[in-house]
């Protein structure tokens, strides 16, 4: 065997020990593809083939491979920060922000001089008090979740700044909340606090399902329990659509349909835990 033939034999072993490593320590099946994806494109991207095959194109390959491993590695690297600490950022955040969502009710600028005027200002504050009690509800509503499904034994830095992400969107909710209190008579107002909601829940469902893959949870949850939270979600989800949609085209007061997200929640529960 000349010495091409022995280095391309070494190479491919070495090629084909790293494939079967990174394959044993995949978190997921999806993990797998990417893994084999990125090395379909390794070998589209070298040209790779059983009539074009050498030894400088495996070596390419192979550092290809490497990086690609040293990456994937250093990201998803436990880091030296006690879960403890975010969840108390995160609670804290939460109580900030349903703190703020009373202090986007205004009181009027002028002194008022008589009942009959304080009667009438009280009554115009009423849709966005309203609106208030929606938002704290759903804040509530997060928060919960965040503490019954979020319960970490370690985290990594993807993982903290999606936990970062998923507080950047509880921490507009005052404001899209004042938008809606204020110019409810807008589309835009409704679909912007839509977006909000969905956008909350989305980095939710996004934190949950990365939490789960890398194993952070304290109890890894079963199939059953993911399909709840996902389902649970996908409602609130649907319900945030169908009220931003009925708030603008037949009545504003359609907004209070927010208040039965903890009843489903609760009936959801439940049935959950019967079964």
């Amino acid at each position: 065997m000349d010495n091409k033939s022995k280095d391309l034999d070494e190479i491919k072993a070495e090629l084909s020990e790293k494939l079967e490593y990174l394959k044993e320590n995949a978190q997921s099946e999806e993990e797998v593809e990417k893994l084999n994806k990125f090395a379909s494109y390794l070998v589209n991207k070298y040209n790779i083939t059983e009539d074009n095959f050498d030894v400088e194109k495996l070596n390419r390959f192979n550092e290809g491979l490497s990086f690609y491993q040293r990456f994937k590695q250093a990201l998803e690297k436990n880091i030296d920060i006690d879960p403890g600490r975010l969840m108390g950022l995160t609670d804290g955040i939460f109580g900030m922000v349903m703190t703020l969502l009373v202090f986007g009710i205004a009181l009027p600028e002028l002194q008022i001089a008589n009942y009959s005027t304080f009667v009438s200002f009280f009554l115009s504050l009423a849709p966005n008090i309203g609106v208030t009690i929606v938002s704290f509800v759903l804040l509530s509503s997060f928060w919960i979740y965040h503490q019954e499904f979020i319960k970490l034994n370690n985290l990594n830095i993807p993982y903290l700044w999606l936990n970062i992400l998923f507080l950047i969107c509880i921490s507009f909710v005052p404001f899209t909340t004042s938008i809606i209190g204020h110019y409810s008579h807008f589309f835009l107002s409704e679909v912007i606090f839509g977006i909000n909601i969905i956008l909350t829940i989305f980095s939710f469902l996004l934190m949950y399902r990365y939490a789960n893959s890398m194993h952070f949870l304290e109890n890894t949850p079963s199939k059953k329990e993911r399909n709840y939270v996902y389902k649970t979600f996908g409602m609130i989800m649907a319900l945030t659509i169908v009220v931003s949609l009925l708030n603008f085209n037949v009545s504003s007061n359609f907004i209070y349909l927010f208040l039965l997200v903890p009843v489903i929640s609760t009936i959801r529960d439940i049935r959950f835990k019967m079964e």
